[in-house]
């Protein structure tokens, strides 16, 4: 059988071109590494809620849609087997889920605390994070958030959260349980700012009339796949199609396809050969 391209593994897990090929290119994969997945006959995604880069959920429909949702179908395509979103209420909420063994792969901001219980393949997006500001705010750089008496919404346990842990001196961290109640924040003045990726900042900003994005950032952010620890094998296979998607320009396409603003396909990488 033919080697299945990123290019349509894309089209049939985004919906795009479909024809009867797909039954073919559907098979289960006979590569041992991934042997434990198709032997499931699924691919559990663990799946953050709140940010176009994760995933946002159409409260109507349940409709998923987001790059980790496009990401997570495109592999499970590719594998063959079954997509089966893992929902938490925001991405820092995923780790939550390594202890119980409740999701085989994810689709994480890198940070140095998360790659104690995870490991990361190459990363496949980069932007940055930054601050979101209602429009009379003073803060009009980032130096100008790190003051006493400033408050900065941030999801609870997100890569935001952690990052800014190690580096704020002055400022205080207002930790939420959603990213939209982060947002809310700001809106309501319960925050003076919202810190979170940029391409995520954009999106809301539209949401919530006068508000501005900082043009500066405080930290260059890269987005990976990841596995518990304990999985090689698998890792190795992901960050094989990582690389692929991102050589091919299936990664570009699901960018665009997710409507992100800020965000660029990473570098290419060596993919994982742990």
């Amino acid at each position: 059988m033919a080697q299945m391209t990123p290019i349509l593994v894309v089209m049939l897990a985004l919906g795009m071109g479909v024809t009867e090929t797909q039954t073919a290119y559907a098979q289960p994969s006979k590569d041992p590494r991934v042997a434990d997945l198709v032997r499931a006959g699924e691919l559990r995604v663990g799946i953050g809620l709140g940010s176009p880069s994760g995933a946002m959920k159409n409260r109507a429909t349940g409709e998923l849609r987001g790059l980790a949702v496009d990401l997570g179908r495109a592999l499970a395509t590719r594998i063959g087997v079954e997509f089966v979103a893992v929902e938490y209420p925001r991405p820092g909420a995923i780790l939550e889920g390594v202890q119980t063994n409740a999701w085989d792969v994810a689709f994480l901001v890198v940070d140095t605390e998360r790659a104690k219980e995870v490991d990361f393949a190459p990363p496949h997006t980069q932007s940055d994070f930054t601050y979101l500001v209602p429009a009379a705010s003073s803060i009009h750089k980032v130096a100008d958030a790190d003051q006493s008496g400033i408050r900065i919404a941030v999801p609870r346990g997100d890569a935001v959260d952690l990052s800014l842990t190690r580096v704020l001196k002055k400022a205080e961290l207002v930790r939420t349980d959603t990213i939209s109640a982060a947002v809310e924040l700001v809106g309501t003045g319960g925050a003076h700012a919202r810190a979170g990726p940029r391409q995520a900042l954009l999106a809301e900003s539209a949401k919530l009339p006068g508000s501005r994005v900082l043009a500066d950032g405080f930290a260059v952010i890269s987005s990976a796949a990841c596995v518990p620890k304990g999985h090689p094998e698998r890792l190795a296979y992901i960050s094989e199609f990582i690389e692929e998607a991102k050589a091919s320009g299936l990664m570009k396409s699901m960018i665009e396809h997710a409507g992100l603003r800020g965000v660029q396909v990473a570098p290419a990488g060596k993919p994982s050969a742990q």
